[in-house]
C-alpha cells in the first residue's frame, strides 16, 4: 500500500491531541459493553493502571490514564482509538480512525549505553480498517501511517476477535498477525550511525516483519452504573525486532486494570 499523501498531515493536529484513553483491550471489542438502561447516553469515562513490561532493555513502566468508551453507531471512541464509520450493519463494519501508535523509549529510563540513544515517541496515526462479523466471532484488517512524521510507518493488522458473556463478564479474546513496515521498524528498533557512535552500540537498521499477537480483556458489571475492567495482551517480536541491540526480550507485555462509569 503506498503511503499516505501530504494532505494527510492536516489529520496530524487531531492525532497528536489523543491521549492513551483505555486499554489496548477497547480495541479488540466488536462492540462497546454497557450494562445500563436505555436511558443512559452509551458514554463510559474512567481511570486505569497500565504496568508494561517493555522488551526494550530498560526499567518496567506503569502509568495512570483516562479511560473513554462510546459509540452511536456513527462515530465511537474505543480504547485509544477515535474513529467514524462508513458503513456500520450486523454483517460489516468499514471504518476510518485516528490512533497513538508505538513504543515510547526513554533514555531517562534506561541504564548505562542504552541512555545514550534518542528517545522513541508514540506516533499518530491515521488509518482504516473492514470487519466481518459471524457467529463465530469477528474477523478485521486494518491499516494505519503516521502522519507526525515521527516513525512515518505503516501497519497492518489482521485480527480474529470474540465476545464471551460469562455471568457479570464481558470477555473479549483476540489473536493476529501483525505487519509493520521498516520505516517503522528502523525508528522504534533501528540505531543510527550517530547514536552507535554516542553510546558504542552496534549500528541496527532492520527491516518490515510479521509477528503474532494475542489479547483477553473483560469488563464486570458492579451495578447499573460502574464496570471494572481488567486485560491482558502479550506481543511476540520478529526477528527483525529482536536482534536490535536495543531489545532484551522476545516479548511485549501489557497489563491493566481499571474503573469505568457510564452516563
Amino acid at each position: 500500500m503506498t503511503k499516505m499523501t501530504q494532505t494527510a498531515l492536516n489529520t496530524a493536529v487531531l492525532s497528536a491531541g489523543i491521549m492513551m484513553l483505555a486499554t489496548t483491550a477497547a480495541q479488540a471489542a466488536p462492540t462497546t459493553t454497557s450494562t445500563a438502561s436505555s436511558e443512559k447516553m452509551g458514554l463510559s469515562v474512567g481511570i486505569n493502571l497500565r504496568a508494561e513490561k517493555s522488551a526494550y532493555d530498560m526499567d518496567n513502566t506503569t502509568s495512570v490514564l483516562p479511560s473513554l468508551f462510546y459509540d452511536n453507531g456513527q462515530v465511537y471512541a474505543r480504547g485509544s482509538q477515535l474513529g467514524g464509520y462508513l458503513i456500520n450493519d450486523d454483517v460489516n463494519e468499514v471504518a476510518g480512525f485516528i490512533q497513538p501508535g508505538g513504543s515510547q523509549f526513554d533514555p531517562d529510563d534506561a541504564d548505562g549505553a542504552m541512555a545514550q540513544l534518542d528517545e522513541r515517541k508514540w506516533s499518530g496515526m491515521v488509518g482504516a480498517s473492514y470487519m466481518r462479523k459471524t457467529p463465530v466471532g469477528g474477523f478485521r484488517g486494518q491499516i494505519a501511517t503516521d502522519v507526525t512524521g515521527r516513525s512515518e510507518g505503516t501497519v497492518a493488522r489482521l485480527t480474529y476477535l470474540a465476545r464471551l458473556n460469562p455471568g457479570k463478564w464481558t470477555i473479549y479474546p483476540s489473536a493476529g498477525l501483525e505487519w509493520v513496515d521498516k520505516n517503522y521498524n528502523e525508528y522504534y528498533y533501528g540505531i543510527s550511525e550517530k547514536e552507535s557512535a554516542k553510546s558504542g552500540l552496534n549500528p541496527y537498521k532492520p527491516d518490515s516483519s510479521i509477528s503474532p499477537y494475542v489479547s483477553i480483556n473483560g469488563t464486570y458489571d458492579l451495578n447499573k452504573d460502574w464496570d471494572i475492567f481488567v486485560g491482558q495482551s502479550i506481543n511476540y517480536l520478529a526477528d527483525e525486532q529482536r536482534d536490535s541491540p536495543m531489545v532484551d526480550d522476545r516479548f511485549n507485555f501489557t497489563t491493566t486494570v481499571g474503573v469505568m462509569y457510564e452516563f
